[in-house]
């Protein structure tokens, strides 16, 4: 029974997402979001969910699947000509986050001494959507596990710390809903991370946020592409010529396997939102299941995600992915500073 296997982990999330809502609603004023109370209990549960097994395969659904059937879902409340503005707006401030990420990620990692593969994967996990864009890469340029670990613990550390920091910032600067949502949207790593941030503030900048990064994440396509070429030249470079082996590298890249499809379900709902006249308790309520589903997929990455694992990530990834963070927060921010935008 395949929905049996799924039920106990999925219904675990919906708990804990149900229980984070709960939290949040005995504090008078939002000080903290129901997405960030959700992580952290699921990262306190995670302890005492070691041995069991029962709830893994519905926790990775929860954690994968119904996080981008929630975006999906979100589109219907938004117009698209709003995201194509969004886009827009952003490209720019993208452009810069971006060069940061993989110029200033390739001198920090040989001045740290981290191997090129590690280092790429915690700047695609900056520069791009986190877990997503490292798990996209690592089979193309064939990283170790131990790389994807530390990459990942990395990536995921300081965006626990950017969930906490970025609206206290945003607030103390006096940025828009707007202003806060690009900035977000482009500085904050995971799709996961960015909705929390982002939500945190404002229900507005949520919104924005998530269509910045939704627009983000389609660079994981070309980056994706870059490298496989890279691995490919470096393959032929230090092996003895077998045109076998480099034929078996370009079948393991698939396009089909790295687009973020969950964006073509986002835009045609956001096209249907804009031609249809769609009432507002229907938008409403397709925006409230939307959070709610995002919620559950947060605290299913918090019962995913083991205190002792990012520990023994080390210091040196840590370092990289801290340098990295804090210049894409800054650079990001001077762009939007220097368009007009804040």
């Amino acid at each position: 029974m395949k929905i049996l296997k799924f039920f106990s982990g999925i219904l675990l999330s919906a708990t804990v997402a149900a229980l984070a809502f709960f939290i949040e609603s005995l504090f008078p004023v939002h000080l903290i979001g129901a997405a960030i109370i959700a992580m952290f209990i699921g990262m306190i549960l995670n302890k005492f969910l070691k041995n069991t097994d029962i709830f893994n395969d519905g926790i990775k659904f929860t954690s994968k699947k119904i996080l981008k059937f929630a975006i999906i879902l979100l589109g219907l409340s938004l117009n698209i000509s709003t995201v194509l503005q969004v886009g827009k707006t952003s490209l720019l401030v993208m452009i810069f986050t971006l060069l940061t990420c993989f110029g200033g990620g390739y001198f920090i990692g040989k001045a740290l001494g981290l191997n090129w593969k590690l280092s790429n994967l915690i700047s695609a996990g900056t520069g791009i959507c986190g877990g997503s864009a490292i798990a996209a890469i690592a089979p193309t340029i064939e990283a170790d596990d131990n790389d994807v670990a530390y990459a990942m613990s990395a990536t995921f550390l300081f965006d626990m710390a950017m969930i906490i920091l970025f609206p206290i910032l945003g607030r103390l600067i006096g940025m828009t809903d707007e202003a806060f949502g690009i900035w977000a949207g482009t500085a904050v790593n995971d799709t996961s991370s960015v909705v929390a941030t982002a939500y945190a503030f404002s229900e507005a900048a949520g919104d924005y946020a998530t269509m910045v990064k939704l627009t983000r994440t389609l660079a994981i396509i070309p980056t994706v592409v870059t490298f496989t070429f890279i691995q490919l030249r470096l393959k032929k470079k230090e092996a003895v010529e077998n045109s076998k082996e480099i034929r078996e590298i370009k079948a393991n890249f698939k396009f089909t396997k790295i687009f973020p499809w969950f964006i073509l379900g986002f835009l045609a709902m956001s096209i249907v939102a804009s031609v249809f006249p769609i009432p507002s308790a229907v938008i409403s309520g397709t925006k409230n299941v939307s959070k709610f589903l995002m919620v559950c997929a947060l605290s299913a990455i918090g019962l995913n995600t083991s205190f002792s694992k990012i520990k023994k990530a080390g210091i040196r990834p840590m370092l990289h992915g801290f340098i990295i963070s804090a210049l894409v927060v800054i650079v990001a921010l001077l762009v939007e500073m220097a368009v007009g935008i804040v």
